[in-house]
């Protein structure tokens, strides 16, 4: 018995390896949210599951059985949103399109000209100086399609003119983010993600929400414009930053676009 339990292949601890690592991006997903106390709570039946089974206790253990065997459908329930949002996260982290990360003369990853993103930065300076809300999604790798499906494809080159005019409160596509991708306005009055992130600042709205939920998912670079204050909050990898200068923007996106932060 002893030597069978000491008796651990290379395959064993690959396994170990692998659940390990799944675990915590999970974790990575669901911390502060009101998820990982769900998850917790059943983390923690399961555990009385296996108590009552080692002790005997017959009846108890049964009615538990019964329970914990309906408990993968009962998780795909719950926690539709986090299987979701963590599988966008695999195929948009460690699935890349196949490009690789060099840079060119002016032109930065994933194809965008310096010129392009100062006409982005221009455009959200000047709607904050309105108090005109905005929020711009600037794809780095990850693949924007599923996110523009709800939305208005535009396919157009990018200006400071048409930005502003998409967000033009009488206008039609106002409501929504404006993803930006290879270089071009791929889609507009589109619908992100929300963050369930609990502890963030009370004047923090929805755009705000829908920002951090993107950047949780997704390797993007969200501006947001807040039509309250005029403010510039930069969100990326899963944080929000506020711009105390806007003159920082184009310095913030570009230094993103460069390099791969982690």
């Amino acid at each position: 018995m002893i030597t069978a339990f000491i008796n651990i292949r290379l395959l064993d601890i690959v396994d170990i390896i692998l659940v390990a690592f799944l675990l915590y991006q999970l974790y990575l997903l669901i911390k502060g949210t009101a998820a990982l106390r769900i998850f917790i709570g059943i983390f923690l039946i399961y555990l009385t599951w296996l108590l009552v089974k080692a002790m005997k206790m017959e009846l108890i253990s049964t009615i538990m059985g019964q329970i914990m065997g309906v408990g993968v459908i009962a998780l795909i329930v719950v926690f539709q949103q986090e299987i979701r949002q963590f599988l966008l996260l695999i195929g948009n982290k460690y699935i890349k399109r196949g490009k690789f990360n060099i840079i060119q003369n002016s032109r930065l990853q994933s194809g965008y000209s310096s010129a392009n993103i100062e006409r982005i930065c221009q455009a959200a300076i000047e709607m904050a100086s309105t108090k005109t809300g905005a929020l711009i999604v600037i794809s780095r790798d990850a693949s924007l399609k599923t996110f523009a499906e709800q939305g208005e494809i535009i396919n157009s080159d990018i200006s400071v003119q048409l930005l502003k005019a998409i967000f033009y409160k009488d206008a039609p596509l106002h409501d929504g983010a404006v993803l930006i991708e290879n270089n071009k306005i791929y889609a507009a009055k589109c619908i992100l993600p929300l963050s369930a992130a609990l502890e963030l600042p009370k004047e923090f709205g929805l755009r705000h929400r829908s920002a951090l939920g993107m950047t949780e998912i997704t390797d993007t670079i969200v501006i947001i414009v807040s039509e309250q204050t005029g403010k510039i909050s930069i969100a990326k990898l899963g944080k929000i930053y506020k711009l105390s200068q806007p003159e920082r923007l184009n310095k913030v996106v570009t230094g993103y676009l460069r390099k791969n932060e982690d």
